[in-house]
């Protein structure tokens, strides 16, 4: 497993106001990105993997919920048909981004690995296969210019339990809950058997799993963020700590000081004293 990247989250205990900060820094940061792939015709596939419930669908929300809607696409496809059982790389390989185009993948072709052999969706030689051959289709999209970042949202047993009953009780997600999650659940062991032969053989230097803690949703997503402006970006995003947006702050607008400002509130404040400056200057 040498080639699996656990990240570590600099985002331990950041509270709500300071995730929306940090969530709308890297939303900025995200948006920069995907000019730079439309303006150069990059071609980013972003995979999402995990166990139901991990916040697969919540995390790219907010990935995208400031992107420019006609350059992105979300994949989320649903069971397959025969010919597409039987052909599953030719499945995905439709849904691959076009050039000047971000895709992500709410699970993926990884579902070979994860959920049809647990649930025996698949037979093992159908399995086998596509344990044998994934990298190294993988590899040829990469090298036709494919950008791949595979990330896999880690929960426990017993966050994942919360959340079934969370949905349940929610008139407005109890949707998302099916009887086959529960059947899934029941087979807890032999999906995390599956999960670690996918991160034994189908990570590799070029194209790693990226494997992030995700029983806190909050954090997680905005480390899944980051962890993409830090690989793709200009370098220069520093992520802002907790302990750095709980300190309190002071400015100065129009000769009044405001003081004991929170982080969001300065933030705010400081951006219309630089609108103010831009317009003085005009005039």
């Amino acid at each position: 497993m040498k080639d699996v990247k656990k990240i570590d989250t600099p985002y331990d205990g950041i509270d709500k106001a300071a995730y929306h900060v940090e969530k709308r820094r890297l939303q900025v940061e995200l948006l920069k990105i995907q000019q730079e792939v439309v303006k150069n015709n990059q071609r980013l596939a972003v995979v999402f993997e995990g166990r139901d419930a991990a916040g697969k669908g919540s995390t790219i929300k907010r990935f995208v919920e400031n992107l420019m809607p006609r350059h992105y696409k979300i994949v989320a496809l649903g069971i397959p048909n025969d010919v597409e059982r039987k052909y599953w790389f030719r499945r995905y390989e439709r849904e691959l981004p076009q050039p000047g185009q971000i895709a992500f993948f709410d699970r993926s072709w990884y579902n070979r690995a994860l959920i049809e052999p647990t649930m025996g969706y698949c037979n093992e030689v159908q399995y086998k296969y596509f344990m044998k051959k994934v990298l190294e289709w993988e590899h040829k999209q990469q090298e036709n210019g494919l950008l791949l970042v595979k990330f896999y949202l880690s929960i426990t047993s017993d966050n994942q339990l919360y959340r079934f009953e969370d949905r349940l009780s929610d008139p407005l997600t109890f949707w998302k809950f099916s009887e086959n999650d529960l059947h899934a659940r029941e087979k807890w062991e032999t999906f995390t058997h599956f999960k670690e032969q996918m991160f034994n053989f189908t990570s590799s230097r070029r194209s790693p799993w990226v494997v992030i803690n995700a029983d806190d949703k909050e954090q997680a997503r905005l480390t899944a963020m980051l962890y993409l402006v830090q690989l793709l970006g200009d370098g220069s995003f520093v992520p802002l700590r907790s302990e750095e947006l709980a300190e309190s702050y002071s400015v100065k607008l129009d000769g009044v000081k405001f003081d004991n400002l929170s982080f969001r509130q300065y933030a705010v404040l400081k951006a219309l004293k630089a609108e103010q400056k831009l317009t003085d200057s005009s005039e």
